[in-house]
C-alpha cells in the first residue's frame, strides 16, 4: 500500500440477508466516486458476493483466484463504469463461504500488496456473526450496520452488536435504517436500537442518516445498474448522497494507525 495514501476503511454489514447492505455498500461507494474521491470497494461476502452485478460490472477474476493463489490481489482490481475500484468476491463457492478466520485474516493482510491511492476502502461484508464476519469488522475502522424496521432484522442488528462489544470491536458502530417511510422514521428506529444498547450494553451508536424506500431501487437492481447512476434525482439516491457527505465530514479517528495499514495490523494484534 502506497505511504502517502491513508483512507479510511468502512465495513458496511448486517445482522441478517435481505436489508440492502450490498445495495447501501454499492451505491455509497458510487456516490462517493461522483464526488470525486477515490472509492476501493472489497465485496467480502465472499460466498455470496454480488457487488459486481450491482454495478453491472464483469470481471474475470475475483478472490477465490487469490485465495487459490492463481493471482495476486493486485492482478483482480478492476474499475466499474462509474469510476469505482473493486476487488470482487467468489460467488456461489461453498469453499469462500467457509473460510475461517485465520483464512480471512490472510486476505486482509493480502491488502499490504497494493498499491493504491485511496479515499475510502468499502468492506461490504457478508451478513451474520460468523468468525469470518467478526474477523473483517474487527479490521475496519467504522462499522456500519444496515438494519430494517422489522423484529428479525431488529433482533439481529442487535445481536451483532453484542457479539462486537465482547469482542472488543464496538467502537464506531453507525446504524444505516434502510427502506423506512421517511427520515424521521429512520431516526426513531435509530433511538430504539440505541436505548436497547445502551441499557443491556453500555454501547453508544452513531446516526449519520436514513436510506427511504424507493421503488426505483428495484429498478436499479433489475438493470444491473447502481441507484445513484440511473436514477440520480430518486428519493434514496439522494439519502445516498446525503450518506457520503455525512461521512466525508466525519473527523478522523484519534490514534488510528490510519488507512489499510489499520485494516492490516487490525489482525497481527
Amino acid at each position: 500500500m502506497n505511504a502517502s495514501s491513508k483512507p479510511e476503511v468502512l465495513g458496511i454489514a448486517s445482522g441478517k440477508g435481505g436489508v440492502g447492505k450490498t445495495t447501501v455498500s454499492v451505491n455509497l461507494a458510487v456516490a462517493l466516486a461522483s464526488q470525486g474521491k477515490r472509492v476501493l470497494l472489497f465485496d467480502a461476502d465472499l460466498g455470496l458476493a454480488n457487488a459486481q452485478i450491482a454495478l453491472g460490472h464483469r470481471a474475470p477474476f475475483n478472490m477465490s483466484h487469490v485465495i487459490s493463489g492463481e493471482k495476486s490481489l493486485a492482478d483482480i482490481v478492476t474499475t466499474t463504469a462509474q469510476g469505482v475500484r473493486l476487488i470482487p468476491g467468489g460467488s456461489g463457492l461453498l469453499d469462500m463461504a467457509a473460510l475461517g478466520p485465520k483464512e480471512a485474516a490472510g486476505v486482509v493482510q493480502a491488502f499490504s500488496e497494493l498499491e493504491e491511492d485511496l479515499d475510502y476502502l468499502i468492506v461490504d461484508i457478508a451478513a451474520g456473526i460468523s468468525p469470518q464476519v467478526m474477523t473483517f469488522m474487527r479490521a475496519v475502522q467504522r462499522r456500519l450496520i444496515v438494519v430494517r424496521d422489522e423484529p428479525s432484522s431488529i433482533a439481529d442488528a442487535y445481536g451483532t452488536i453484542k457479539v462486537l462489544s465482547q469482542e472488543g470491536a464496538a467502537d464506531q458502530i453507525y446504524l444505516v435504517p434502510n427502506m423506512v417511510d421517511s427520515q424521521a422514521a429512520g431516526e426513531m428506529l435509530f433511538k430504539r436500537i440505541q436505548d436497547v444498547s445502551l441499557r443491556f450494553l453500555g454501547q453508544p451508536l452513531h446516526y449519520l442518516g436514513s436510506i427511504e424506500a424507493d421503488e426505483m431501487v428495484l429498478t436499479s437492481l433489475r438493470q444491473h445498474k447502481p441507484l445513484v447512476a440511473l436514477a440520480p434525482g430518486s428519493l434514496a439516491s439522494r439519502n445516498f448522497r446525503a450518506l457520503a457527505n455525512e461521512i466525508g465530514q466525519l473527523s478522523p479517528l484519534e490514534g488510528s494507525l490510519g488507512g489499510l495499514s489499520f485494516f492490516i495490523e487490525r489482525q497481527l494484534s
